[in-house]
């Protein structure tokens, strides 16, 4: 880690959380948390406890008071089903991760040009995968995710701030990239007209997502659920906290059911450009549909449980929409690690699109 991070944090940010540098010395120690796209995200440990903190990316969050207004909102309805004690079989099972408050009692601590930052509670003894390799873990993820969605339909969706505004909205996303096609501000497009081309032709695709939409109930979703924003219990593997609740918003349960196809099923890694060797794994697919729908199955409508299918399809497009528009305009919210990254996911996730679709008989009959 750099050295002169390392040293900002300790001098200008921990200080506001109680954490004395010079008394601590040697024995605080820092070190990187995660491989998420968006915030910066690091351990900080000292002999007595352990906490998370994070730089809040402003450019992707540019209300980041907003953000941490959703954040306590739905720790406060995920503690109230927690500490419900009058029906235990019905108390939400997980932890809640706790947000840490300043000094001065603020959810975060704004230091203009140095960023936004915040803290959070950090879990003992719990532990993060970044791939499924087993369809227990699918199955396992797939029901803590959807036991999260279950629990926050307390909230009213309107309740809830658009942190992101038009995140998963597939029309807005192709006017952006037909946009950022107009303008090719960094002369990108020549390299990847082929993958532009795929994605505005979508038309009867684009038109069943905004017809399907108009018929489902909102509800409120965690909208990134990846596996790594799962905590297990280091253990025995059991399911501990649903993390990383930044892009928790009104929207749709196919988002969180297709995003988590999306995530677990691929054979290959999410920026991987072997192509050829992408393909949907069947059982990790069964697997999800197995956890997520025996937690929500009594609670969801049938127009829900029939639009599963739609979000599996959804999410893989739309990421490589997003993908694209952010190799076309300059790679400003994803992270990269060479030039041309942003393409190959975005690559990736088209022919995820396609191979879902070559074998939709197969995989449609689980959620049926």
């Amino acid at each position: 880690m750099d050295a002169r991070l390392t040293d900002f944090i300790k001098q200008h940010v921990l200080v506001h959380f109680d954490l004395n540098w010079l008394e601590l010395g040697d024995s605080l120690q820092l070190s990187p948390l995660g491989k998420g796209h968006i915030n910066q995200t690091f351990l900080v440990q000292w002999p007595q406890g352990a906490m998370v903190l994070q730089r809040i990316n402003t450019h992707v969050f540019s209300c980041p008071k907003s953000l941490m207004d959703n954040l306590h909102r739905v720790y406060q309805c995920l503690m109230g089903s927690h500490l419900d004690k009058q029906d235990p079989l019905t108390r939400y099972q997980l932890a809640i991760p706790r947000p840490l408050m300043t000094n001065k009692h603020q959810s975060m601590l704004d230091l203009g040009e140095q960023g936004v930052w915040r803290g959070m509670e950090y879990l003992e003894s719990s532990h993060c995968i970044e791939q499924v390799d087993t369809s227990a873990q699918a199955e396992t993820a797939a029901r803590a995710f959807a036991h999260f969605s279950r629990h926050l339909m307390a909230i009213e969706p309107d309740k809830m701030q658009d942190v992101i505004p038009d995140f998963h909205d597939l029309s807005q996303r192709i006017k952006s990239l037909t946009q950022t096609v107009k303008e090719d501000p960094r002369q990108r497009l020549e390299g990847c007209q082929h993958w532009v081309d795929f994605a505005v032709n979508q038309t009867n695709f684009i038109e069943e997502v905004n017809h399907t939409l108009s018929l489902l109930p909102r509800r409120i979703c965690h909208n990134d659920t990846k596996i790594n924003n799962l905590l297990f219990k280091m253990h025995d593997m059991t399911a501990m906290a649903v993390i990383d609740l930044d892009t928790c918003m009104s929207g749709y349960l196919l988002y969180d059911f297709g995003d988590m196809v999306r995530t677990f099923c691929s054979t290959v890694e999410e920026d991987s450009h072997k192509l050829e060797q992408l393909g949907v794994r069947e059982t990790i697919f069964a697997a999800i549909c197995k956890g997520y729908l025996s937690e929500l199955g009594d609670v969801i409508s049938l127009a829900e449980k029939q639009s599963l299918w739609l979000g599996a399809r959804l999410m893989c497009f739309m990421l490589g929409v997003r993908f694209l528009i952010d190799h076309l305009a300059g790679d400003h919210y994803f992270k990269i690690q060479y030039p041309g990254h942003n393409l190959v996911r975005a690559a990736n996730q088209f022919t995820l699109y396609q191979r879902l679709l070559e074998q939709e008989a197969d995989l449609v009959a689980y959620i049926y």
